[in-house]
């Protein structure tokens, strides 16, 4: 996934503002994670900044795609290895649709495999979007990713349509079928409203031959909402 800021994004003075914010949070001395797409790339520009003036020292940080380490690397920021060998402190991640119990949609980048692995290793996981991602319901705005290994996918599609879904395959820019950092396909799954997301994901999770999907659940303890009202911030109740 490209994530340049090239594109002319309305909401793209909100994502950074967001994205800021959320940088507010981070501490010298913190493991920190990654996100991937258009609000967290603007974290971790940030936090290479800041680090380049000395605000911010001794941070070690780990990516949640390939495409955000290349650009982490390139500025600079000190990464760990693959093996992700120390839990996180915090991780900035983004989202694509967020319900009134901070649960989401992930997945539009094509990275939710390694999302929720970070998520799932974060002390803090602070979710930050602009005003078009918060929803009633999740399913309402955004189909849900569901990352499936090439061997017998049809199966796996069958079962997703059991379920009420309607799917499309993942194609890249260029129109060739999506690859992920793993190397499998992604059906974009149209649920619409879901009525009870926890136990749509338990029934995804319990599926051989399914990666992951991209519904969080429980997973977001901060949300950092902006828009042109100003920032919106949220934490998870005890």
């Amino acid at each position: 996934m490209n994530q340049s800021s090239t594109s002319a994004d309305p909401e793209e003075p909100f994502k950074e503002e967001a994205a800021a914010r959320a940088v507010q949070f981070v501490q010298s001395g913190m493991r920190v994670g990654l996100g991937t797409g258009s609000t967290a790339i603007f974290a971790t520009r940030r936090i290479a900044a800041l680090l380049k003036t000395g605000e911010l020292r001794n941070i070690i940080a780990f990516a949640t795609s390939k495409a955000t380490a290349e650009e982490a690397l390139r500025l600079g920021i000190p990464m760990m290895g693959d093996d992700l060998p120390e839990d996180l402190d915090v991780t900035i991640d983004g989202a694509d649709e967020v319900d009134p119990e901070m649960n989401l949609i992930k997945g539009g980048g094509g990275a939710l495999l390694r999302e929720k692995i970070v998520a799932q290793v974060s002390q803090r996981e602070i979710i930050v979007v602009d005003e078009t991602k918060p929803s009633p319901q999740l399913g309402t705005h955004w189909p849900v990713p569901v990352e499936v290994i090439p061997f017998g996918w049809s199966s796996q599609a069958r079962f997703l349509e059991a379920l009420g879904a309607r799917y499309t395959i993942r194609k890249g820019q260029d129109g060739a079928q999506f690859v992920t950092d793993s190397g499998n396909m992604i059906l974009d799954c149209h649920f619409g409203p879901i009525a009870n997301a926890r136990e749509l994901a338990d029934a995804l999770a319990k599926r051989a031959g399914i990666v992951e999907h991209g519904l969080f659940i429980g997973l977001t303890t901060d949300l950092i909402v902006a828009g042109p009202q100003g920032i919106q911030y949220r934490a998870r109740k005890p």
